[in-house]
């Protein structure tokens, strides 16, 4: 059998002004120099460690780039002379997936695929880091078809070796943790045929992992619970989610009666990483290590026509801004220094959405540790982006301020309302931690600046001190609208003021229509005499034409 001559296969994609790639010139020259030698009949000896060495590498090379037939003859050899459990192979290919994986040509990223899968029923040392690195190449909010193929083509392999992927826990709960992020996109998109069975697959493989091995997802922490909320609406995860949240037993774990005990557990920063590539991740990095606040603009740029160019980009603003809060923690003497901070990119990042579904996820992806902090287990690194995003935006960008906080208190009368309670008090540990800790010298700013919306700095002394004028007594005490008459009046009061709440909804959607940026403002005018029934107030509100409604 006939080797190719080196020159008719690459491994890499080269620019024509680029230099060569070190590890790709070290394989190709290996594998040059033993070319006669990777022929049957092989020897099966190897005279010293660096022989090893040598031979080692340029059987990687001849199996990434040698058609399919001849690359089996080339892994046969390796599982013949193989005398380290196949450390070295797996840490040559390992470094080409982390390094140089979008450089891959096409045939050499399907010889990749197929040699992780022999490497797992060699039962090879390391091959886990392997897939978990290639796992990382697949990209949130790509659609195109080299993205997709590597999705599919992954999920395969994994699903042809269950039985080792539930020898491996952390591969299991890392694929689980990277698919449901995907079927979020995935199940979105119009009808595509070339997402169909790749949806199959997703939907599959996950409901399968949570229903049979729930006891290793429970390691995943609370941002498995806002995976799957964020895929509860597909036909196929409704009972999952019902049963996550009525019927938590069914799931069969001994001890697991809640989900509040998922929410309070932390996810571990090793899947964080799992939203963002490796070239993200050093992009990212490079920008809060190197890059002084006000000159980030031009690196900003760069990394959106990179990475954020395409509307359907916009997805992974929310695998950014969980990295960023939990898997990014700077050390203090950046911290102390003039580099640029998390909070601003955070910001820079949220202001990017385009889309409200897009930015509330974003949103939701900064505040989520609040909701179940707990100093215990959780880092205050997590939550300090949020508190110094909303102070720094003050005065220059107050409405992105009160955005926020408006979007924090939504999520604590909403987003659990079982455990409403058990969602504030984790909030309100997060407030009370960032200024014990010294993040912040206090909270004064949003109870009292002028520029912030009466209504809503109310609400906020409110919830942090738990006082509040009667007038709006009833109305922070429950979302209810029963709640909104307040005290007990009189009938006559109760007939005026409710003669008048029809007309007060349609002044109210056609004023929020006209006000623009002071919508909060006016709403929060609307509300206080609505609460107050006020007929009077109301008159003056509505400039002396309530009579008209």
């Amino acid at each position: 059998m006939n080797t190719p001559a080196v020159s008719e296969h690459r491994l890499l994609r080269a620019g024509e002004h680029e230099a060569p790639d070190p590890t790709e010139n070290s394989l190709r020259e290996a594998f040059a120099l033993l070319r006669p030698r990777l022929r049957p009949p092989f020897s099966l000896r190897t005279s010293t460690p660096s022989d090893y060495h040598q031979l080692v590498l340029a059987i990687v090379y001849g199996a990434l780039t040698a058609p399919p037939r001849t690359a089996r003859t080339h892994l046969v050899h390796l599982h013949a002379v193989v005398t380290d459990g196949y450390d070295l192979f797996t840490r040559t290919v390992l470094r080409l997936s982390l390094e140089s994986y979008p450089r891959l040509l096409q045939p050499a990223r399907a010889q990749l695929l197929w040699v992780i899968s022999e490497l797992i029923g060699a039962d090879a040392v390391g091959v886990d880091r392997l897939v978990v690195s290639l796992l990382r190449w697949v990209r949130i909010g790509d659609f195109s078809q080299p993205n997709l193929w590597l999705a599919e083509g992954l999920l395969r392999v994994l699903c042809v070796r269950w039985d080792w992927l539930l020898e491996e826990p952390s591969v299991l709960t890392s694929a689980l943790f990277l698919y449901l992020r995907l079927l979020a996109d995935h199940y979105r998109l119009a009808s595509d045929q070339k997402v169909e069975a790749l949806k199959e697959l997703e939907i599959d493989f996950c409901v399968r992992v949570v229903r049979q091995h729930f006891d290793f997802c429970m390691g995943m922490g609370r941002d498995l619970v806002r995976l799957l909320q964020d895929v509860a609406f597909i036909p196929e995860f409704r009972d999952v989610w019902k049963d996550l949240l009525f019927e938590p037993r069914v799931f069969g774990v001994p001890g697991y009666s809640d989900i509040w005990q998922l929410y309070r557990t932390r996810t571990p920063v090793q899947y964080f990483l799992l939203g963002i590539t490796p070239e993200m991740e050093t992009r990212m990095r490079f920008l809060f290590t190197h890059v002084k606040l006000g000159n980030q603009r031009r690196y900003q740029e760069w990394f959106a026509r990179k990475f954020l160019c395409r509307p359907e980009c916009e997805t992974v603003v929310v695998d950014l801004v969980r990295f960023i809060c939990c898997a990014h923690h700077p050390p203090n003497e950046i911290l102390r220094s003039n580099i640029i901070p998390r909070w601003a990119v955070i910001g820079w990042l949220l202001k990017s959405c385009r889309k409200n579904y897009f930015a509330a996820n974003a949103k939701l992806a900064l505040f989520y540790d609040w909701l179940f902090f707990d100093d215990k287990v959780d880092s205050i690194m997590n939550i300090e982006p949020a508190i110094l995003l909303m102070l720094h935006s003050v005065p220059e960008y107050v409405g992105f301020t009160q955005e926020l906080m408006e979007f924090l208190f939504l999520l604590i009368d909403h987003y659990d309302v079982d455990r409403k309670d058990l969602i504030a008090q984790g909030v309100l540990k997060s407030f009370d931690m960032v200024v014990r800790k010294g993040v912040v010298q206090s909270l004064d700013l949003l109870s009292t600046c002028s520029l912030i919306s009466p209504l809503l700095k109310e609400r906020f002394n409110v919830f942090i001190h738990g006082s509040k004028p009667e007038a709006v007594r009833d109305l922070y005490l429950s979302s209810d609208v029963k709640t909104l008459g307040g005290p007990k009046k009189s009938a006559s009061c109760e007939k005026t003021g409710f003669s008048h709440v029809k007309g007060l909804v349609d002044h109210l959607r056609a004023t929020m229509t006209q006000a623009g940026s002071n919508n909060l403002q006016t709403l929060g005018r609307l509300l206080v005499t609505f609460a107050k029934l006020d007929k009077q107030a109301i008159d003056k509100e509505l400039g002396g034409n309530s009579s008209t409604i």
